[in-house]
């Protein structure tokens, strides 16, 4: 016996549009369908949107989920910079707001200017929290699933163990998922880009490096929520720079925007853009050449893996095909040939916006699944969320 949560996927995912169709494909008496069909319109999970084709008689009523009834809020927190964006139930953006700000003042301030930019979006749009279903978060560090806490960042002192997804769940008594930032941005390109795609592997270089693994639309994180950690992998302890781990010769000391910023004596990875995209000679061959240093990871990560898609996120995205070409030029190297075969390597659609993108839809997912329905269903029939 399918339960209403079970027959919204079949609505979502397109097998069935119309009640007849539910019980074709089912085999539920109607009465049954018709039970499970008026919950979830009357919880706002569905509405008919129109009517399908009839072969004779009364046209049928076609069955959609109903996005713009809830809202989704989610914020995209980076080492110097926070984004936040107001959603509807499809992940499809209705408000955005921008600022720099570096996510080392602690997640008391940070969070702080998310939760007053919540309200100041919801104030503009005209809604009120009670319509926001889920909340999502995603930061530049390892996040324990579980509990929403920060469990390691070298980018983020004074967030380890620090309760994030409490400390918004205080204003909003929804679902709040919190994510790491590379996860969010991989999830984020696949669902706009590369859903035909089994398995993408993104990196994003930025002031640190991260990367994020998708396989059959779902993220890897691993056994610790650790995985994409490649921004630490050693490739020269005799190296004199410290990485931000303590460690020396991390992929992140040598090829990240904030060595690459050091090394060409400016303040950031953006300044390193800013100066690739004048056309700086110097500035163009470190870039190429850590493009290189990271394409020696990389090469090894696509031959254990054997992604589709290899993207590039982050400010060095921004360098033109630069930076990627000095990852090109290494991973087709130091690769098999039939790994890469079919291997696309590109850089992101989405641009800034990945993060935001990726945690609408996590939030999505999450509110929509048939476990989350049920139990809504169950605790208090008629609401969402």
């Amino acid at each position: 016996m399918l339960t209403a949560g079970q027959i919204l996927q079949l609505i979502r995912n397109g097998a069935c549009r119309t009640r007849k169709e539910l019980i074709e494909h089912t085999g539920l008496s109607r009465s049954t369908i018709t039970d499970r069909v008026d919950r979830l319109i009357d919880a706002g999970y569905i509405h008919e949107c129109g009517v399908a084709s009839s072969g004779g008689g009364r046209p049928p009523s076609v069955l959609d989920v109903d996005a713009a009834r809830r809202l989704i809020l989610v914020a995209d927190l980076g080492a110097t910079h926070a984004r936040v964006a107001l959603t509807d139930l499809a992940a499809r953006t209705l408000a955005e707001e921008r600022t720099e700000m570096r996510i080392e003042l602690g997640p008391e301030a940070v969070l702080s200017w998310v939760r007053q930019t919540f309200q100041r979006m919801l104030d503009r749009a005209g809604r009120m929290p009670d319509e926001v279903c889920g909340v999502g978060l995603d930061v530049p560090g390892s996040v324990d699933q579980t509990s929403g806490r920060v469990i390691r960042s070298f980018l983020m002192p004074g967030w380890d163990d620090y309760p994030v997804g409490e400390a918004i769940a205080a204003t909003y008594g929804v679902p709040i998922l919190v994510e790491n930032d590379a996860n969010a941005m991989a999830l984020g390109e696949w669902w706009s880009t590369w859903r035909g795609s089994d398995a993408l592997l993104l990196v994003k270089v930025s002031t640190g490096i991260g990367t994020g693994i998708i396989f059959d639309g779902r993220i890897y994180r691993g056994v610790e929520d650790a995985a994409g950690n490649i921004g630490h992998v050693r490739l020269n302890e005799d190296d004199d720079r410290v990485c931000t781990c303590g460690s020396r010769g991390c992929v992140a000391s040598l090829a990240s925007g904030h060595a690459l910023a050091g090394d060409l004596g400016v303040g950031s990875s953006r300044d390193v853009v800013r100066l690739v995209q004048a056309g700086d000679p110097a500035a163009i061959s470190r870039v190429q050449e850590a493009g290189r240093t990271l394409g020696v990871v990389l090469a090894t990560a696509i031959s254990l893996l054997n992604p589709a898609v290899l993207v590039l996120s982050g400010d060095m995205a921004e360098t033109g095909e630069h930076y990627l070409t000095g990852i090109r030029e290494i991973v087709y190297r130091r690769s098999l040939p039939y790994t890469t075969r079919n291997l696309k390597i590109a850089t992101g659609s989405l641009g800034e916006r990945a993060a935001i993108v990726g945690m609408a839809v996590i939030v999505m997912e999450h509110v929509l699944s048939a476990a989350s329905v049920d139990a809504a269903l169950a605790a208090e029939p008629g609401t969402v969320g």
